[in-house]
């Protein structure tokens, strides 16, 4: 007995002075960030410290203070239990009652190990700050704002000082600003095809780089539009001949070519809003077309229109419910697709329900999509001028014969099309304003 508990004495021994050694030999200070990290603040602006420790001892705990002439105010002092390898803070300057002017921000974060006899390895972020608690100054400049359901228009305005994030909000979207070179901001923004007039109540909002924020209403007028209903009867050939080749193998588990269809025309509509939005990232902050009306597709009717109520059915069943949400426009068959106007290629190849596919960035959040193309002649990055060719028209995708699905976005948003074909529209609802 005895023999056994000075083996595990020894045992004992032994496994604590190796972790000894290894606390010991652990000098690296945990990894601290800080964000957001800029020079001017508010008090309400919320800060986030994040600290990491990949290896040694974990963290022990993080301290926050604040120094502004002889007075120290702690924010937050956390010691934390066990040995975490990752801990997230956050804190507002609140509680210090600073006032407005230059202070010093102080955080330290200390790790469990025996380095520096004992005390542990501490990592430390310093700033002297600025604190600034007026929210900006906000001046509209342009009175007359005129809006379709569906369709946009462009407020400009003035700033007093810059802007970290402006724009409009209208109900669930944003609608970011940009700044002219006038040094004033002008922010396109659209009224919700889905939004009833009575509750479009769009604000204009600034946020400035301390994180204080202006929210005010400006004056609209919202016009209600009346959108049309349609019927489409989906047969067995369109769904044998176009629907199972296109998309079987994009939904193996569903083999009824019926369900298939309302599949893509439900789910994967809904999949493809959603990366419009994501391709609204990729906008340029600049003005890439030329302040002119946009090309449609040349000697072509119109064989569908932006909002229109499409019930679906088969053998006079209703199937499905959707809205479209471009124009249709039918030439000849394999006609060129001129681009609409200037801009950046951002996308191009199959696009689900718009089958092949190009999109066109405009800047400012104005997007434009060309869909079921039979060829694409862009690739991504290309820049391309009004005019110039991005392929021929087709009938991929859910489109039933040869002809080009154009349609115009903002920010994400699916908006009316033919606004944007009139040139006096144009000048006097969104270029005239800050022309």
């Amino acid at each position: 007995m005895r023999k056994i508990l000075s083996s595990l004495t020894i045992l004992v021994a032994v496994v604590l002075g190796i972790a000894i050694y290894l606390m010991l030999r652990d000098t690296t200070p945990p990894d601290v960030s800080l964000t957001p990290d800029r020079p001017v603040t508010g008090s309400a602006r919320q800060f986030t410290v994040t600290a990491r420790k990949n290896a040694g001892a974990g963290i022990k705990s993080v301290k926050v203070s604040v120094t502004q002439g002889q007075k120290e105010t702690v924010l937050l002092e956390r010691n934390l239990s066990g040995s975490p390898r990752e801990d997230v803070e956050k804190f507002t300057l609140a509680p210090a009652d600073l006032r407005e002017g230059p202070f010093d921000l102080n955080i330290a974060v200390r790790d469990r190990s025996f380095a520096h006899f004992g005390t542990g390895n501490t990592a430390r972020i310093t700033r002297t700050l600025t604190l600034d608690n007026r929210p900006p100054a906000v001046n509209i400049l342009s009175q007359s704002n005129i809006i379709k359901q569906g369709g946009a228009s462009c407020v400009v305005y003035q700033i007093n000082k810059e802007a970290e994030r402006t724009g409009v909000v209208a109900g669930d979207r944003f609608f970011p600003g940009y700044k002219l070179d006038s040094g004033n901001y002008a922010c396109i923004f659209a009224f919700p095809w889905y939004m009833d007039a009575a509750k479009f109540a769009p604000k204009l909002y600034v946020q400035d780089a301390a994180g204080n924020e202006r929210s005010i209403a400006f004056r609209v007028q919202a016009i209600p539009a009346k959108f049309r209903r349609d019927t489409l009867n989906i047969g067995d050939d369109f769904l044998q001949n176009k629907i199972v080749p296109q998309f079987s193998a994009m939904y193996p588990n569903v083999k009824d070519p019926v369900q298939l269809y309302v599949t893509v025309n439900r789910d994967l509509r809904k999949q493809e809003v959603a990366r419009l939005a994501e391709f609204a990232w990729q906008t340029s902050p600049k003005m890439l077309w030329d302040g002119g009306p946009f090309l449609r597709l040349p000697n072509a009717a119109p064989k569908a229109g932006f909002g229109d109520d499409r019930t679906y059915l088969y053998k006079n069943a209703k199937i499905d419910e959707e809205t479209h949400l471009g124009v249709d426009l039918a030439s000849v068959a394999n006609a060129p697709i001129p681009a609409a106007n200037g801009g950046v290629v951002v996308h191009t190849g199959f696009f689900g329900i718009y089958g092949n596919a190009v999109i066109l960035d405009h800047g400012w959040g104005l997007q434009t999509i060309y869909g079921h193309m039979s060829q694409i002649d862009v690739k991504p990055g290309d820049a391309v001028k009004k005019g110039d060719i991005l392929g021929h028209t087709g009938a991929t995708g859910l489109a039933a014969g040869d002809h080009l699905h154009f349609g115009v976005i903002l920010n994400g948003l699916e908006i009316q099309p033919i606004e944007w074909w009139d040139a006096h529209w144009i000048k006097d609802n969104i270029t005239g304003k800050f022309q």
